[in-house]
């Protein structure tokens, strides 16, 4: 196989396989989209009946095109020639039907032929939906080849006014690419001016460095005319030179003539003419193929270093989304398991991190214990607990039916132990407002977690794992705040009361003593004791509080939160382990994908060095 073969071949092969992987016609701004773009082919683009699908099947050289009056193309027929070996046997292949070899060219035109009924219906509708058609042969030259509907000036029966404009507009969306080629078809029988196809193919490529022009139904000239003007460029010049073409007559149509004795008809036909002999060796369906392949060849070597910059491209988007996606699951258990304590520590990692002030959340906790707990316990009622009718009342109740002689000890615990009684309502709600703050960072860490997106069941268990351990540090949380408000109340500071100034009795007035006891000052100093008191124990739970929430539940959650989780999966048989890593579906056909197109341009690379590298 010669260097021109195979980069046209390879061409065929990557385009085929960008078209298997369903990147053809995509997005502009896709890679994928943009490297079939960046491959050459030729756009078949001619009137209705100027003679476009005789060209194609000549150019083939089998007799596999649908055939009528009216539009008979109606969907873009991607062609793709494969050339083969000599001696092997040739065989066709639609991409809506990959595991069938059609070696029966006849059933090929039936399949177009169906296929284009299923989108469009029995009707004259047409479809921008391609027809996807490859044919491996030793008599074709590696081409990639797309038949349009033909270009037409107004809608018959059937089909709706916009016909006409739908179709200028789908053959405009291949034929305005920069690295298509227009393979012009224009009847030799009509004015060269009122060609549809040179009309359109000099709106896109007023320069013709895109255009072929191709003249058909040569034989059907009325006697005494020729094509020589069109032919040798002087009616309409073109960077490339004119091919004339002689289709197979109507006649050897009808009688199924081979197409390899029609190409011989052909070739007698231009060397016996007297008005193109002196072209025949320019003339001609296979001439024609072996320009279009030399020309593609030319293009394919100036197009070779955009189109590796392009694969290249490709390769690092795709081995950053396959990292991204994360490799398969392996079927051993060992390697599950260690699957699954990575995607823990992955989690366990952004965790930390949103505590230790890496990413935003641990701040939150902090503003519990600068904010909500001052806040809570200034919002206590002690005012009402510790007013003067409250305290008279408290005191007198403690005292029984012997009052207190010196001090009313009892009083005091009986004020105190209330007072402490409000500081459990600030305690809880601490270690609640930070349980919900640990809440909400595993969610936004489970969330933040790439490795866990593609395993839903892996997440959900693994969040549900993190909750019942926030709720078991909670409860112990909640125990331990509670406690040290029981503490306080369990031992009161002596030495706070032993500095008070002491109560002096009258000695020589026991009456005046007496009455001062139950006096409104009496009880006031009572009620400002305790407060001094209580504000002392308010300062302390202000620190130690922060401190038992920070041991019980944020130490707890940062160091050992998955600790009975890691326990319970080292139980897990593989069986449970492959079902605890199911994926999900579309990320698992997302990384098929992937890795299919990896594949692809890692082989085209190495194909393109490959045949580089024997120039």
């Amino acid at each position: 196989m010669t260097t021109m073969e195979s980069l046209i071949g390879l061409v065929n092969r990557i385009q085929r396989a960008c078209t298997v992987l369903g990147d053809y016609g995509g997005d502009d701004n896709n890679t994928f989209s943009s490297l079939w773009e960046a491959l050459p082919s030729v756009a078949v683009v001619g009137g209705q009946s100027s003679g476009k699908s005789s060209v194609l099947e000549s150019i083939v050289g089998r007799d596999f095109l649908p055939r009528g009056s009216g539009i008979v193309t109606r969907r873009p027929l991607v062609l793709q020639l494969h050339k083969l070996e000599g001696g092997s046997q040739e065989y066709a292949e639609f991409l809506h039907l990959p595991r069938r070899k059609f070696t029966d060219f006849s059933l090929v035109r039936q399949e177009i032929q169906d296929e284009t009924d299923r989108v469009t219906g029995k009707t004259k509708q047409i479809s921008p939906i391609p027809i996807h058609l490859s044919i491996y042969s030793p008599i074709v030259v590696n081409l990639t080849l797309i038949d349009l509907p033909g270009l037409t000036k107004v809608a018959v029966e059937g089909q709706p006014e916009s016909i006409v404009q739908e179709i200028e507009t789908m053959v405009r969306s291949y034929v305005e690419k920069p690295n298509c080629i227009i393979l012009a078809i224009s009847p030799a029988n009509q004015d060269i001016a009122t060609s549809d196809a040179i009309k359109l193919a000099r709106e896109v490529d007023p320069t013709g460095e895109r255009t072929f022009g191709v003249l058909t139904k040569l034989d059907l000239m009325d006697k005494g005319t020729n094509a020589l003007d069109v032919l040798e460029g002087r009616s309409y010049r073109l960077q490339h030179p004119w091919v004339g073409i002689v289709n197979r007559s109507q006649a050897d149509i009808n009688k199924n003539v081979d197409m390899i004795i029609a190409r011989r008809k052909e070739r007698e036909y231009f060397a016996s003419s007297p008005d193109y002999g002196h072209l025949a060796n320019k003339m001609g369906s296979e001439y024609l193929a072996k320009l279009l392949s030399q020309h593609l060849e030319s293009v394919i070597r100036a197009r070779i270093p955009s189109i590796t910059s392009l694969i290249n491209k490709s390769i690092e988007e795709l081995e950053s989304e396959m990292d991204h996606l994360g490799r398969p699951i392996a079927l051993d258990a060992g390697a599950q398991l260690y699957t699954i304590l990575e995607l823990c520590r992955a989690f366990e990692r952004i965790f930390k991190e949103h505590l230790d002030g890496g990413r935003p959340g641990g701040d939150r906790i902090y503003n519990v214990f600068d904010n909500q707990l001052p806040a809570a316990l200034c919002k206590l009622p002690l005012d009402r607990h510790l007013s003067l009718q409250n305290v008279r009342k408290v005191v007198s109740e403690s005292d029984g039916y012997q009052p207190h002689l010196i001090a009313p000890e009892q009083g005091y615990r009986r004020l105190i132990d209330g007072a402490l009684n409000y500081f459990r309502g600030p305690a809880e709600a601490s270690v609640d407002a930070v349980h919900f703050v640990l809440k909400e960072l595993v969610r936004k860490s489970i969330a933040e977690t790439q490795e866990l997106k593609r395993f839903p069941t892996f997440q959900a268990e693994l969040a549900a794992a993190a909750y019942q351990a926030l709720e078991r540090f909670r409860e112990e949380g909640k125990k331990t705040t509670l406690r040290l408000v029981d503490m306080e109340s369990s031992y009161l500071t002596v030495e706070f009361f032993r500095r008070l100034p002491q109560e002096v009795e009258k000695a020589d007035n026991p009456a005046a003593s007496n009455s001062d006891r139950y006096a409104e000052g009496h009880f006031r100093r009572i009620g400002s004791n305790v407060s001094s008191y209580i504000g002392l124990v308010s300062d302390t739970l202000k620190n130690t509080i922060p401190k038992a929430v920070v041991y019980c539940q944020v130490r707890q959650a940062k160091h050992s939160m998955l600790n009975h989780f890691y326990t319970q999966i080292g139980k897990k048989e593989g069986k449970q382990l492959l079902q605890m890593l199911d994926e999900d579906p579309a990320m698992m056909e997302r990384r098929q994908q992937c890795a299919k197109r990896l594949e692809l341009y890692k082989a085209a690379r190495d194909e393109i060095d490959s045949v580089l590298s024997v120039r």
